[in-house]
């Protein structure tokens, strides 16, 4: 090899050098900053997770209602429950409907309570419960009331103080002061 080959072989692997550098191209940045905005859009606290997703916009409408959302924004760290759209289209309309539109939030703040655990649970947390327990673990709700949970296979079923069982359809929603499980029916204090 001679003098100028090697010359610009080492001029090559110093350029290589240079552009395996910590700096990112225009390109690369452009990307980096898009999925930082994007990031940045998603929602954070629990009430914003539950209002961002348009399968639970009853629920975030009820929260509203009942005056707890302001407790959701900061307070914490929660596990909650919340039952999708087809959850609440399976109830009663009328009685859907009186408890949405009644002054007294009373009852409204007490169904949406009773979906509310205090602690973090993630669905890990959740089955090492039922495992401790022997196959049942009661959940004690901020309403008051004890939610029932076993497992069937890998899935989680929850009961309500009326001994209605819903299952757990997505687990581990994660915010910044709690984890949201989505469930297929509404629980009920009793």
């Amino acid at each position: 090899m001679n003098t100028p080959s090697k010359f610009i072989l080492a001029a090559a692997a110093l350029a290589a050098v240079t552009a395996c550098s910590s700096e990112m191209s225009e390109d690369e940045q452009a990307i980096y900053d898009a999925r930082m905005a994007e990031e940045a859009k998603k929602p954070t606290n629990l009430t914003a997770v539950v209002q961002a997703n348009p399968d639970l916009s009853t629920a975030s409408t009820m929260v509203g209602l009942s005056g707890i959302a302001a407790d959701l924004k900061d307070d914490g760290p929660f596990t909650v429950f919340v039952a999708t759209n087809d959850a609440f289209n399976k109830m009663d309309s009328e009685r859907l409907s009186g408890l949405m539109s009644n002054e007294d939030k009373t009852e409204l703040a007490s169904i949406a309570k009773f979906g509310l655990v205090e602690g973090d649970m993630k669905a890990a947390d959740i089955a090492k419960a039922i495992t401790d327990g022997g196959g049942t673990a009661s959940l004690t709700t901020l309403q008051g009331g004890v939610i029932k949970a076993t497992m069937e296979g890998e899935k989680v079923i929850l009961e309500d103080g009326a001994g209605n069982k819903v299952n757990v359809i997505e687990a581990d929603v994660e915010s910044s002061n709690g984890t949201v499980h989505i469930i297929d029916g509404v629980l009920m204090p009793k």
